[in-house]
């Protein structure tokens, strides 16, 4: 399938699918849920790991845990996230010692 085809499919533009396809745009849940049933695959197929790569651990956890309550186990899991800071954050300043009697600006 071409990406002029491919973007027709999914409403977008050419354009859109090769900077998806390169990787200079996110492919968020939003595109792999639009473009997965267009090109006959799952959602998780559209990524890079190759699903026999994935250890199953997780997936046979996942299986036995009852629908009603994945989504809790899911906000379980994303508390595991890490988020790191792109820069690391200096320390805040520390305040000035006064001498004894001086009031502070704007008392």
């Amino acid at each position: 399938m071409t990406q002029a085809k491919l973007a027709e499919a999914v409403g977008t533009t050419g354009a859109v699918i090769s900077l998806l396809e390169s990787g200079d745009r996110g492919l968020s849940s939003k595109w792999l849920l639009k473009l997965a049933p267009v090109l006959g695959t799952k959602p998780g197929h559209l990524l890079e790991v190759d699903p026999a790569d994935v250890s199953t651990d997780i997936l046979e956890i996942w299986a036995e845990i009852p629908e009603d309550r994945r989504d809790q186990a899911r906000d379980v899991l994303q508390t595991f996230l890490v988020k790191r800071d792109p820069k690391p954050s200096e320390p805040p300043p520390q305040p000035k010692a006064r001498r004894r009697g001086q009031t502070p600006k704007g008392v």
